[in-house]
């Protein structure tokens, strides 16, 4: 188990049973992701969380790398209706059709911004001109729920063909990714991820 007194955001949560919360925080969310199949991952896993919880998602990160091909995009993109169908009956992720629906067009999405731009990485990272933007909040409830540079993503992403990629779902992914350092200041990894 990390250790429990280092000052955290509030979302993680101080229950022994949030261990799960607690690695992700500490190890995970805000560090500065360039791997085209982990960025996959992560959009894939904001969108399922739409309408639920984080750590409902993130409980069943294992059944989605199961079921999707651990997040291996051009496998996830080949998927067929009978996949799909399959999909709809996986007890290890959310069954709803929409998002299984979305994952896998987002996969072919990626494929197109790969082929465009040479990786989902180069895509992404211009949204925030290449490095992370850092935030300096003190608390969880100045966080916002959506930015500008947020709008901008889910517009584009949403003009290519992606779902489940509101403004508010690609902030959390923006969030998770390490585009954007929204470690609250008083947290230990604020300063570790480049917070001043």
């Amino acid at each position: 188990m990390p250790d429990p007194s280092k000052p955290r955001c509030e979302w993680v949560g101080r229950r022994a049973d949030d261990d799960i919360m607690v690695r992700y925080h500490d190890e995970e969310w805000g560090v500065p992701e360039h791997n085209d199949r982990r960025l996959f991952e992560l959009l894939t896993l904001e969108g399922a969380q739409a309408g639920l919880s984080w750590q409902t998602v993130l409980n069943r990160r294992e059944g989605y790398r199961h079921a999707f091909a651990d997040f291996d995009f051009e496998r996830v993109a080949a998927f067929t209706d009978a996949d799909q169908a399959r999909l709809l009956l996986d007890p290890g992720i959310i069954r709803n059709r929409a998002k299984i629906a979305a994952t896998i067009g987002n996969a072919r999405g990626v494929i197109s911004l790969r082929e465009e731009l040479g990786s989902f990485d180069a895509y992404l990272w211009r949204f925030v001109d290449g490095a992370p933007l850092q935030s300096s909040f003190e608390s969880l409830s100045e966080l916002p729920a959506k930015t500008a540079a947020s709008a901008a993503l889910s517009k584009d992403l949403q003009r290519r063909g992606f779902r489940f990629v509101g403004p508010t779902i690609c902030y959390a992914f923006m969030q998770a990714a390490g585009l954007v350092n929204d470690h609250i200041s008083a947290c230990f990894r604020y300063r570790e991820l480049g917070g001043r």
